[in-house]
């Protein structure tokens, strides 16, 4: 029955096609950016429930989330989820030239890895899965959930602190990929590492206290705010210092060993005119990876430090707020070999002529002449989980545990968990040649590049949930791994301890008389690089 419900699922991912095209490049043409992703949300709970789901919106407090059930009857309980956050600054209109999508700026949103095509995938394989289990009555439940704001860690560690991941007994976690070797492939032991993010928050609410024990040429005014006062720093001094002091010690914090990263962006500043008062607030962000949690640790007691230096010097006070304590992944080799099990009747994503074209045209566009085969030969080939890790392995130093970062570490902290990966259009180029990485988004937007990626996905997924669904032994060796991994850890429990922090100025899309647009306006120089 098995392998009759597996042609089955096959059959609906090819058959339905066109429809989940069209589903893809919708939300790949939204473009939400993190904790602002309403209109993607919404698609994906008319569809979940136009299929059958029983849905939650705004789950776990997010108004961007949600949690979908489906069930068949007494079984495994099996949860794949979709992401489809973008990411500012990075607009690109689906065609082989730099333009951003209509009537939008440049520096809208985009998908870059793409999670449009994270989140189509995800579903695909669970709708799939769903046919084949009601037409050979496989009984048991797929729960799907949405999960927005991943490009800071945001809503995973949310989830399951509030328990949307209990009771669940083996979950699937997809992702186009972004690095080699982890291509066609599923991670071994080296998963993803932990995570922080906080928002440093700066007011100068009472900026009539500066210097007050110092007599200037202004005392006595009848104005407090007179033009030859000097006038308090403010918060975007205070941005500008925290800024400049976390730059100037990064390379005091850590040594540069186990890939640690720290960025950092402005959220909001100023709110003032050039006139002679001071900067109200000041918003500032700053995101760790590293591959423990004592790294982390290290690097936020020097922002806390910063910050308050940064704070004194501006005359203002300073607030922490967290967006995000993401904890590192643990592992589970019997789900992946399940999964890559499923990857290899799937075969690796195949690229038509209409692909070929399209690929040519943007490297003819970049001053390259044309290859016959433009896509990258790594997209050809299935790596087994064993020759990825060995492959990743050998430029880590030998301590290290964990590498790069992704929030679906959360997840494998309450049920056997396999994190996957499938090849995504990218190109060959020139020795010496970097592309740029509008061409990149481009390809996650164009139907013929993108969709091999959600098929062989969905297929992956589909198979590895019925497998789940069926073989009980395997899943329960899974479970077991789980169970004896989780154990042997030392911090099991879920990291969060914060409110889901979507009251903050996120970059988002508009409504103004001129139309539906990104905060920061098109301009002339937007407008001049579209084409007919």
């Amino acid at each position: 029955m098995t392998d009759a419900a597996r042609f089955t699922a096959f059959d609906w991912v090819e058959g339905k096609r066109p429809e989940w095209s069209g589903w893809n490049s919708h939300i790949w043409y939204l473009a939400e950016t993190a904790w602002r992703e309403y209109r993607s949300a919404e698609w994906y709970v008319k569809r979940l429930r136009a299929e059958g789901f029983t849905v939650e919106e705004s789950s776990g407090g997010m108004p961007t989330a949600f949690s979908a059930t489906w069930s068949n009857g007494a079984g495994p309980t099996i949860m794949a989820y979709a992401e489809y956050d973008a990411v500012p600054g990075n607009c690109q209109a689906a065609v082989p030239w730099r333009q951003p999508r209509k009537g939008l700026s440049r520096f809208a949103g985009g998908h870059t890895d793409p999670h449009s095509a994270l989140g189509m995938g995800s579903l695909v394989g669970a709708l799939a899965a769903k046919a084949a289990m009601e037409k050979h009555g496989i009984t048991g439940t797929i729960r799907f959930m949405g999960e927005p704001a991943e490009k800071v860690r945001g809503s995973k560690p949310i989830h399951a602190a509030k328990g949307y991941y209990d009771g669940l007994d083996a979950i699937i976690s997809f992702h186009p990929f972004y690095m080699l070797p982890l291509c066609n492939t599923a991670r071994w032991d080296t998963h993803c590492g932990p995570y922080h993010a906080a928002i440093y928050e700066f007011l100068c609410e009472a900026p009539q206290t500066w210097l007050t024990d110092v007599v200037t040429d202004a005392a006595g005014a009848p104005i407090p705010a007179a033009h030859t006062s000097a006038r308090a720093p403010g918060a975007n001094d205070a941005v500008v210092t925290m800024y400049t002091l976390s730059k100037m010690m990064r390379d005091h914090m850590l040594p540069h060993t186990g890939t640690w990263t720290l960025n950092e962006t402005i959220l909001a500043s100023g709110q003032a005119t050039a006139d002679n008062l001071a900067a109200q607030m000041a918003m500032m962000m700053f995101a760790a990876r590293a591959p423990d949690v004592a790294m982390l640790k290290k690097i936020y007691a020097v922002l806390d430090r910063n910050a308050e230096a940064a704070a004194a010097a501006a005359h203002c006070t300073v607030k922490r707020h967290w967006v995000s304590k993401s904890k590192p992944g643990l592992a589970n080799h019997a789900m992946a070999e399940i999964t890559y099990r499923n990857l290899e009747r799937a075969g690796a994503p195949r690229y038509g002529a209409e692909a070929v074209h399209a690929a040519q045209a943007l490297q003819k566009e970049l001053g390259i002449d044309p290859m016959a085969e433009p896509f990258a030969d790594e997209l050809n080939e299935l790596v087994p989980p064993q020759e990825a890790e060995r492959r990743l392995r050998k430029d880590l130093p030998s301590w290290q545990t964990h590498y790069t970062s992704d929030d679906y570490t959360d997840m494998t902290w309450f049920a056997p968990t396999v994190r996957f990966y499938i090849g995504r259009a990218v190109l060959k180029g020139p020795p010496g040649f970097s592309y740029p990485e509008w061409a990149l988004n481009a390809l996650g937007g164009i139907p013929s590049c993108i969709d091999p990626t959600v098929e062989t996905a969905g297929k992956t997924i589909a198979g590895t949930i019925i497998d789940l669904m069926t073989d009980t032994a395997r899943l329960a060796e899974a479970k077991e791994e789980f169970r004896v991994r989780r154990e042997a850890a030392a911090d099991p429990h879920p990291w969060c301890d914060y409110a889901p922090p979507i009251d903050f100025p996120w970059p988002e899309y508009v409504e103004t008389p001129r139309g539906r647009e990104w905060w920061i306006p098109a301009t002339a120089t937007d407008r001049a690089m579209e084409r007919d």
